[in-house]
């Protein structure tokens, strides 16, 4: 199948799972987390906000914040996030790539579109 059809129905079936559970903040973060992948950064930072108010105490959500934030031009609560992300106890693979945004601001991926 075609990648970006393959996409955009992950994307509908997150959509319809953020309808039915719209206050889980893993949930709304997949959902942001797919938009930032797409390049869709400001609506990315929209959902990602909202899952960072749901579930602020996710490293993860954080994370993923701080890198729509950037990628939006908004560096300071880029680094901010990043930051609050490394004093939540972070898994181990994450504490890297997240010391090396913060010191330079540097994302390790593009996204796909």
């Amino acid at each position: 199948m075609d990648q970006g059809s393959n996409v955009e129905k992950g994307r509908k079936m997150i959509e319809r799972a953020v309808e039915l559970r719209p206050n889980d903040g893993a949930i709304v973060d997949s959902l942001g987390w797919a938009l930032y992948r797409m390049g869709e950064f400001p609506a990315a930072v929209r959902q990602l906000e909202r899952a960072s108010e749901l579930k602020p105490e996710d490293p993860t959500i954080n994370e993923h914040l701080g890198d729509a934030f950037w990628q939006v031009g908004r560096h300071t609560e880029a680094r901010y996030q990043w930051q609050r992300a490394m004093g939540l106890d972070p898994e181990p693979e994450q504490i890297e790539p997240l010391k090396a945004k913060i010191s330079t601001g540097r994302l390790p991926a593009k996204p796909l579109k």
